[in-house]
């Protein structure tokens, strides 16, 4: 009897030690609510996340910022860091997580992936990685603004005026236009256009994209490397570059001269310049910092 009583303590002590050996489950965090948009109405029983927690409405809500203002109730933390909630930082590296990227383009096209941009920041590795927190936040924000602005929110994938299409062939250039006359118009978030364009760009990217323009609208990752590109290297008609101009403190203003030069800066079309501008302020506060100087051209 002794020998089985003693049996059976050693066979329990076994189990409790397998049982204080086993790892704890770690417990999940909660999954992030769509995140919170300035402009969308939320009723009575709505969610959104913003700064690392779900949020719920208390009643009927529009523009008044989670945790600044009673009609919303702290429903915890969530999120677990991959770029789900805006208050995370993203795996990708980059300074917008994917959440703040949706938050910026609430009616985007599919076509204009997150995935796609974070795929084709390799190209240009300096792009909202040089300067300051600040200075890498504003850089971003400068870029998607400009981009909003090319394609209405990230909503048009090509060039809305066809009527444009045949102009961008320059015949003088020594390669001609093998993909058609009327094959460079604008693609992309930065309305690639003109065939001496697609083809610096495709040199540079080592694409044939003067053979195979369509790429731009074909493929995410293709079309953000030819926006980045024109961002990180193409002076346009401007005197510098725009990431130049954002992290070494020309400002905002000269990112737009030498995306549209004189046809908006030095009194072309203030009514643009002040879209763009509205669209970058609202994009660094979404990114938590500020604007600073030089906005205008």
């Amino acid at each position: 009897m002794f020998r089985r009583v003693m049996s059976m303590l050693i066979a329990m002590a076994a189990a409790v030690a397998t049982l204080v050996l086993l790892p704890a489950a770690s417990a999940s965090a909660a999954t992030c609510a769509p995140a919170w948009n300035s402009s969308s109405v939320y009723w009575g029983g709505g969610t959104a996340s913003y700064n690392g927690h779900n949020w719920s409405a208390k009643w009927w809500t529009q523009n008044e910022k989670p945790g600044t203002a009673d009609v919303w109730a702290d429903q915890g933390t969530c999120g677990t860091g991959g770029g789900t909630d805006p208050g995370q930082p993203d795996p990708s590296g980059f300074v917008v997580s994917e959440a703040q990227f949706n938050q910026m383009f609430p009616s985007r096209n599919s076509f204009y992936t997150y995935s796609g941009l974070t795929a084709a920041l390799s190209a240009y590795p300096g792009f909202a990685t040089t300067g300051s927190d600040t200075v890498k936040k504003q850089e971003a924000a400068a870029f998607l603004a400009n981009v909003s602005h090319e394609t209405g929110g990230l909503v048009h994938i090509v060039e809305q005026n066809t009527a444009n299409y045949p102009h961008y062939c320059d015949s003088g250039q020594p390669y001609g236009c093998p993909a058609g006359q009327a094959a460079y118009y604008g693609r992309g978030p930065i309305q690639l256009s003109w065939n001496f364009n697609y083809k610096a760009a495709g040199d540079a990217l080592g694409i044939d994209l003067l053979g195979n323009p369509w790429q731009v609208e074909q493929n995410a990752s293709v079309a953000w490397k030819t926006g980045l590109w024109y961002w990180n290297t193409q002076n346009g008609p401007g005197t510098m570059t725009a990431h130049n101009a954002m992290v070494n403190g020309a400002g905002f203003g000269e990112t737009i001269r030498s995306i549209n030069g004189s046809l908006e800066c030095n009194g072309g079309n203030p009514a643009q310049v002040q879209s763009r501008i509205d669209k970058y302020r609202a994009f660094v506060q979404i990114l938590g910092t500020t604007p600073g100087s030089n906005l205008s051209c």
